[in-house]
């Protein structure tokens, strides 16, 4: 799992506690009880959730989705069991 996927994550978690401490259920002392106070803290709950779900889906899923322009074919040097690869040519279609 990338480190983008998992900082999406994380940023969608915090999401969801902030929009908890907005309920009118949690009674924090710092946080306004006044309505509009309360909306705001919400929404920002909500957009935490939704950058989080971003960065999570745009996050790189794994390195072998990468796509070759065309296939390499090794140049080889000597001949039998001394043989070595000293380059890559790309296969011309």
């Amino acid at each position: 799992m990338g480190t983008t996927k998992i900082l999406g994550y994380v940023i969608a978690i915090l999401g969801l506690a902030v929009i908890a401490l907005s309920n009118s259920i949690v009674k924090l002392p710092f946080l306004n009880s006044s309505a509009k106070g309360l909306l705001y803290v919400a929404m920002t709950g909500v957009v935490l959730i939704a950058v989080g779900i971003a960065l999570a889906l745009t996050g790189s899923s794994s390195s072998s989705s990468i796509k070759q322009a065309a296939e390499e074919v090794p140049i080889y040097e000597g001949e039998g069991k001394k043989r070595k690869i000293v380059a890559y040519k790309k296969e011309s279609n």
